[in-house]
């Protein structure tokens, strides 16, 4: 097992000391790790057909937690963009990725319970893998979240406690439960491990289509966990020499609460001051001030990429939109069909060219009125 390490101030940490965050500078871990050489198009048939599959550049391997998430489609919605089906995973979102590797490195640490923190999807598949580790959790929610979303939780076994205003203040009534002895806060924030499993999105885009990636990767961005696998995974393809170039990241947030395009487009490497959550249909990435800041404002710059903001009108009709070709895809989940939709420019809208992921299913959250 590998160590922490603060990207701030150089700090480690022993991952089996359960420190959910530098120590220091109070910021979120990043991990030890290099994958190892080896991964090959050819090297991939007959393996696991899961994330897990990819062995080589996973921190974790010989999981026990496993409910087959991973491989999920790639289909055209235009000639020029293709969706990425993510809202087929086994707890109906993308955040499977990363909580199957949360869930498996706590079942060997062994803790006397989890915490976890969530607009929704991130705490109701933190639940299902705690239930299927056998690991006692405890999820918190803002209230207003979505009731399909908590009943969901509850239906796996964890302990549901919904807190008095946003997303923020459930962040901090977690992160205080957290630092009670014992506790393993798997934080798809500040727990690097989730990362390296939204990796893998990236890695089956690359398998899928035929060894290399699309020109342009479309994410939603509130807490950065998509974005930062992303732009993890294309780096380490391009060490390993499986790539030639990097694709650009465009980086999707709700107009209503949109901290890092106002970061982004002032030129600032860090949020700027007076960042506030507002009601919006995008309740999954209403952030308004993200630990990973910094990182997520670099990783868009030094691959090219910019933000775009989506209106709460063009979530709707998105969602609409998609429906009607056949995806019953949340509200947060469309933000990069209504990004993208009406076309990026002469010279990225080629064949191909674009992946959006549909993050999360529409049975989360049903219709938008």
């Amino acid at each position: 097992m590998t160590t922490y390490h603060c990207p701030q101030d150089g700090t480690r940490s022993a991952v089996s000391a359960l420190t959910w965050r530098c120590p220091v500078c109070h910021g979120p871990w990043d991990l030890d790790f290099t994958p190892a050489p080896g991964l090959a198009l050819n090297a991939l048939s007959g393996r696991a057909n899961s994330l897990w599959r990819y062995e080589e550049i996973l921190p974790l391997s010989a999981p026990s937690v496993s409910l087959g998430e991973g491989r999920t489609p790639l289909v055209p919605l235009t000639d020029t963009v293709s969706a990425k089906l993510d809202h087929l995973m086994p707890t109906l979102s993308f955040k499977d990725r990363g909580a199957v590797m949360l869930a498996e490195l706590a079942r060997r640490l062994n803790p006397e319970r989890v915490v976890a923190d969530s607009s929704g999807n991130a705490g109701t598949s933190i639940a299902a893998y705690c239930a299927r580790a056998a690991l006692p959790c405890t999820v918190y929610v803002p209230e207003g979240t979505s009731p399909k979303k908590t009943e969901q939780i509850r239906a796996h076994g964890a302990r549901l406690v919904t807190v008095p205003g946003d997303r923020e203040a459930t962040a901090l009534a977690a992160r205080a439960a957290a630092d009670e002895p014992g506790a393993f806060y798997a934080s798809h924030v500040f727990n690097p491990y989730f990362l390296h499993g939204t990796k893998t999105y990236v890695y089956e885009l690359w398998e899928d289509l035929g060894g290399r990636l699309p020109d342009t990767l479309a994410v939603p961005v509130g807490n950065g966990t998509l974005l930062l696998g992303a732009a993890l995974a294309t780096a380490e393809l391009h060490a390993l020499g499986l790539i030639a170039s990097r694709p650009r990241l465009i980086a999707v947030q709700a107009e209503a609460v949109a901290p890092l395009a106002a970061a982004f487009h002032a030129g600032a490497d860090d949020l700027l001051p007076g960042a506030a959550a507002a009601p919006t249909l995008a309740e999954g990435i209403a952030i308004p001030r993200p630990p990973r800041a910094r990182q997520i404002l670099a990783a868009v710059r030094g691959s090219g990429g910019t933000f775009l903001t989506v209106t709460e009108d063009e979530i709707r009709d998105a969602q609409r939109d998609l429906a009607a070709r056949g995806f019953y895809v949340e509200t947060t989940g469309v933000a990069c069909w209504a990004a993208v939709r009406g076309g990026l420019g002469q010279g990225v809208d080629r064949p191909g060219s674009v992946v959006v992921p549909l993050c999360g299913a529409g049975l989360k959250t049903g219709m938008a009125g």
